[in-house]
């Protein structure tokens, strides 16, 4: 029963997700989130209390990796290997997550007005250990002195799009979705340009 509880609630996220991104939070009505996984209304609430509860753990869906992108900060001493990895991390999140990317670009939008205090503190205290890396290792020499902060922006920008504007790039390309190959040479392009612009280089056998 466990495992049926556990595929519920996901399918209730994906489906969240989708409803949430086409809508935004106020104009999303649970009934339609469960007409699209066939399930009574009552079982929505049972297993996410409220709206608001749902909505949270969309948001905590892609708040989670977003997190965890930025390890690579705190494990590597090398920041073009880090800044590497951080970019290939972002757009698998962006190629994995797309409708909760894109619940996450409209509330941060429209100003956070539904963005629980505790998850802006997290990724608030993100940005601040991963500027204060990349100021460290530009104090060392070890990389071109850069604006880490816009050098983030640049980052979430490049990737996120990949999620949040995937229509225009479906327009653009001519294809209805992005191949695993698209999503490689996106973050292979991306990480050569951001690694250029800070003076730095990969190893040549470092793909």
């Amino acid at each position: 029963m466990s495992r049926i509880r556990e595929r519920n609630r996901e399918r209730i996220l994906e489906a969240a997700a989708i409803e949430f991104a086409d809508k935004g939070f106020a104009a999303t009505k649970i009934i339609d989130i469960a007409k699209k996984v066939q399930l009574p209304k009552p079982n929505i609430y049972y297993y996410f209390q409220s709206k608001e509860n749902l909505y949270r753990c969309v948001l905590e869906s892609i708040i989670e990796p977003l997190l965890e992108a930025s390890t690579p900060f705190a494990t590597y001493n090398d920041p073009a290997a880090a800044l590497q990895a951080y970019i290939h991390t972002k757009i698998r999140i962006s190629k994995e997550h797309p409708h909760a990317s894109k619940v996450f670009a409209s509330e941060i939008m429209h100003g956070a007005p539904y963005l629980p205090a505790d998850i802006s503190d997290k990724l608030m205290q993100q940005t601040v250990s991963t500027t204060a890396r990349l100021n460290a290792w530009m104090d060392e020499g070890k990389m071109d002195r850069v604006d880490s902060h816009h050098l983030l922006f640049t980052i979430w920008a490049s990737t996120q799009t990949y999620a949040d504007f995937d229509w225009q790039i479906g327009r653009v390309t001519g294809k209805k979705k992005l191949s695993k190959n698209d999503y490689q040479t996106a973050a292979e392009l991306i990480t050569k340009m951001v690694l250029s612009g800070c003076g730095l280089t990969l190893p040549s056998n470092n793909h």
